[in-house]
């Protein structure tokens, strides 16, 4: 047998244990208990409408985690009326509000933010997840297609914190909230951390929503409002389709994330779980973070597979 073979043979079975494993965490709600980690909280959440994102999962981890009310928008309002009657049939106790809405309009953030004060008396958390991604190389890249992708993915972040911090900052002691306080949550990438996950305009985007997490998160200080971003690595969202289908056409689906330590990509329920926590009270002294879930890959800088391990 030829040193070829025996390696393709290896990485079609590590890629067959990838999507067993993927497939194990996509359908963890069916078998996970419900522990109450984000009881009583009133949440929004932005950019929910894909079937495969990151939002999506999120409102439906939060809401399994018992979740008071979530508010959720996207600019699509396609599937969002299927989004509610999931939740609504599979957690009866948990109230849901959809608005179709555009994440980078001051006025829908803004009311939306004072909506959720209007109805549940209080806002606990705000998870700023719309975004887009861009595939343009500097060599084709516009001026307006630079500041469109800047627009959406960081100024979005932006109003996200303003008004949630000023919803956030007020306590109303008859439902429970006696002080200040709250968690904000931004989407970012490890193309914000550092070069060679994204195009220029993306990676811009993405790097000024880990500062503002920081930037922000001091400018809050004392107000017990934490703010953190989670960077995804290679994550099989509606936005990464074209990716994925492209390696799966060619049969090389099984290189797909293999320059990260766990040789794999992953699924929105996985950034979800890092949403979950830093919503809940267990990330409560977690703060001004900015929280790589990535296999692994913006852990270390280029090598030659095996050269140091």
């Amino acid at each position: 047998m030829s040193s070829s073979k025996t390696s393709a043979d290896a990485m079609n079975e590590a890629y067959k244990k990838t999507l067993a494993r993927v497939e194990r965490i996509k359908s963890h709600l069916q078998t996970s208990p419900r522990l109450g980690r984000l009881q009583g909280k009133v949440c929004i959440i932005t950019g929910v409408d894909s079937l495969k994102g990151i939002g999506r999962a999120s409102a439906l981890l939060f809401a399994h985690e018992g979740a008071k009310h979530l508010y959720l928008l996207d600019f699509s309002g396609k599937n969002l009326p299927e989004l509610k009657q999931n939740i609504e049939k599979n957690y009866p106790d948990v109230k849901v509000t959809t608005v179709q809405a555009d994440a980078t309009d001051e006025q829908a953030i803004k009311g939306l933010c004072e909506r959720a004060l209007e109805e549940e008396g209080k806002l606990d958390v705000f998870f700023a997840n719309a975004g887009v991604v861009s595939i343009d190389h500097l060599d084709n890249l516009t001026s307006d297609m630079f500041m469109r992708t800047l627009r959406i993915n960081a100024l979005s972040a932006f109003l996200a914190i303003k008004y949630a911090a000023i919803a956030m900052a007020k306590p109303n002691a008859s439902v429970g909230k006696s002080e200040s306080g709250g968690s904000i949550i931004l989407t970012a990438s490890v193309a914000g951390l550092r070069s060679g996950s994204g195009p220029i305009d993306y990676s811009a985007s993405k790097a000024a929503v880990n500062n503002m997490a920081q930037t922000s998160a001091f400018q809050l200080a004392k107000r017990n409002i934490r703010v953190n971003s989670i960077c995804p690595g290679l994550i099989e969202t509606g936005m990464t389709e074209i990716t994925f289908d492209a390696a799966r056409r060619r049969g090389t689906a099984g290189k797909i994330g293999q320059l990260n330590p766990l040789g794999r990509y992953g699924v929105a329920e996985e950034i979800a779980q890092a949403a979950l926590f830093l919503a809940s009270d267990e990330s409560s002294y977690v703060n001004a973070q900015n929280f790589a879930v990535d296999g692994g890959l913006s852990g270390s800088v280029p090598t030659v597979p095996g050269k140091f391990h």
